[in-house]
């Protein structure tokens, strides 16, 4: 299915199956989970705290829109956000491990993007975001993405994006 061609409807029903199999993909393996957001606004941990008994595999996150969050919580070096900025590949790998060696979790996972309609540069347009997976076993995994949606729409494409890498990683995790 192609994002931006779906309804609202259908992208938030891909949306719970995406969490659907992650729940139990994370709850088969006995591996547990910590999210890192800054565009999603807290999209993310809110479907995956709709399935009941998440607290078997989801310990928590944090929503990191100021970069003083995302150094001081997440370990994000100054270097990274002075050279690279908050949107960045770069920013987001280091949420993602950051958010994951917080409480020592198997998986991070890490969003940001300009959600729109204001916020974005030459080089980073409304409907960019980044998402990135960090697990003890295989080098942290970042994707990039753009969409053209509203605000509202962007932060559910920009979930999926993030669930859909999350599910990937998990189903490839040995061959990493």
């Amino acid at each position: 299915m192609t994002m931006e061609h779906s309804s609202l409807e259908e992208l938030q029903e891909s949306l719970r199956g995406l969490v659907d199999q992650i729940a139990h993909q994370l709850t088969k393996r006995q591996a547990t989970l910590m999210v890192a957001e800054s565009a999603t606004g807290g999209l993310i941990q809110h479907l995956l705290t709709q399935i009941s008994g998440s607290s078997a595999f989801y310990y928590g996150g944090i929503v990191a829109y100021a970069t003083e969050l995302k150094h001081r919580f997440l370990q994000v070096p100054e270097s990274t956000l002075r050279q690279h900025g908050s949107v960045s590949p770069e920013t987001v790998a280091a949420m993602a491990n950051g958010i994951r060696l917080w409480l020592n979790t198997d998986y991070g996972l890490a969003s940001c993007g300009i959600a729109g309609p204001t916020g974005e540069t030459a080089t980073k347009p409304v409907g960019l975001v980044i998402v990135s997976v960090s697990h003890h076993s295989f080098e942290t995994v970042t994707r990039e993405h753009q969409f053209k949606g509203t605000r509202s729409d962007n932060k559910y494409y920009f979930s999926h994006a993030a669930l859909q890498l999350l599910l990937d990683c998990i189903l490839q995790e040995n061959s990493f």
